[in-house]
């Protein structure tokens, strides 16, 4: 059997396996039960192990009492979950790591299947609450049964995640695949950027079922129900442009351009209300804003690989060698002279006249989807050179 050891592994010394790694602010109420158990799975398991205390800036002798108990203590000045946990992982020495939270709602002497999981080749290994067990008041009903499911569910549809359960805090990974993840959040969102990387990487992930415990704190924790399922709501929708810009554009632009067409010969009657010019302009805006979001899709997905914050998409890579700037200002031209000569017509009709009183019905289905092309072409000159310079950062990183 193995004790933990807080000296650095040296010639002869067996190497630490498996790193446990808790984020701590404030927890001396529970962090010794968390370390002695830690240790003892150490024992039963005959593993390398050392436990790493991630102090966010504790002012209740956490501290003392983790190196008290021969855990090492990392310093982490910068305030945040994600922050504490990237600190700690950093300082890790093990293989693996394990990471929970230091309030005692995991039981760390039950790592054993994350341990097992992690030697079978795993990269990722999360816990499942919902398939462990959740103890009576160990988890607010708003976070069993909204919170919780809703983002996940989330995080499944937007990127076919794996995971049943993707806020578990008691989860194991590889060091070397967690330097792959190249994780950049701060907050709580940190366990959500985990999860969505991991899939986008293709990492081997797995579950294991594990018990959530109530937490033996007597102070409320950390975590803020509402601020925080926001954050991680909102970092899933940010890093998924396709649900938040480039599938809400796409609609938009084909209801705007069917519409727009069956409106262009005259006013169409469905049931009881007819729909003619003022109508073809809501369906004009809606072309507009939705080639615009769309756009506005493509310019995220790209920024987001140049700057490391996500792999390498093949769609966007195949993309970006049909879709040049040479391409893009050939696109952007043909819709600027369509819309010119169309609007030069419509000033055609209103000269043969003299100028004079027109028919606002005729002259608007001309008017219109000229203004339409004029706008769409002048999106797709500035966009086409907008994206040749995200496109210059294109190397590898």
């Amino acid at each position: 059997m193995m004790e933990l050891s807080t000296d650095r592994p040296t010639a002869g010394t067996a190497a630490v396996e498996v790193s446990v790694v808790m984020p701590c602010l404030n927890e001396a109420e529970t962090l010794a039960r968390c370390i002695e158990k830690a240790k003892r799975a150490f024992a039963e398991l005959s593993v390398a192990g050392e436990v790493v205390i991630a102090d966010n800036g504790s002012t209740d002798g956490s501290q003392a009492i983790a190196e008290g108990l021969g855990a090492r203590v990392v310093p982490v000045q910068a305030k945040g979950y994600g922050n504490a946990l990237r600190g700690g992982v950093e300082g890790a020495r093990g293989k693996f790591i394990i990471m929970g939270d230091s309030d005692d709602s995991y039981d760390f002497s039950s790592i054993e299947p994350l341990v097992k999981a992690l030697r079978e080749g795993f990269e990722l290994v999360m816990g499942n609450r919902f398939k462990g067990g959740i103890k009576p008041g160990a988890m607010p009903w708003k976070h069993r049964w909204i919170g919780n499911p809703v983002l996940t569910a989330v995080g499944r549809i937007f990127f076919r995640s794996p995971v049943g359960d993707f806020h578990c805090g008691l989860r194991g990974f590889r060091k070397d695949a967690y330097a792959r993840m190249d994780l950049r959040t701060t907050g709580m969102e940190f366990a959500s950027e985990m999860v969505i990387k991991s899939t986008l990487l293709g990492l081997r992930i797995t579950e294991v079922p594990v018990i959530l415990h109530k937490d033996g704190r007597s102070r409320p924790p950390h975590l803020r129900s509402w601020r925080d399922g926001w954050r991680h709501l909102r970092f899933m929708l940010l890093f998924c442009p396709l649900w938040l810009f480039v599938l809400p554009g796409l609609a938009m632009l084909l209801l705007g351009f069917g519409g727009g067409l069956a409106l262009l010969s005259g006013p169409l009657r469905i049931g009881g209300v007819e729909l003619d010019v003022h109508t073809l302009l809501v369906l004009a805006l809606m072309c507009v804003v939705g080639y615009q979001t769309v756009t506005f899709g493509v310019f995220t997905k790209t920024f987001a690989i140049t700057q490391g914050l996500h792999p390498p998409y093949p769609p966007l890579q195949r993309l970006w060698k049909v879709v040049t700037l040479e391409s893009g200002l050939v696109l952007g031209a043909v819709l600027l002279l369509s819309g010119a000569a169309a609007l030069l017509a419509a000033v055609g009709g209103w000269w043969r006249v003299d100028f004079g009183p027109l028919d606002v019905r005729t002259t608007m289905r001309q008017v219109i989807p000229a203004v339409t092309l004029l706008v769409l072409g002048i999106q797709t000159v500035f966009a086409s050179f907008f994206l040749s310079v995200l496109g210059l950062a294109q190397k590898p990183r």
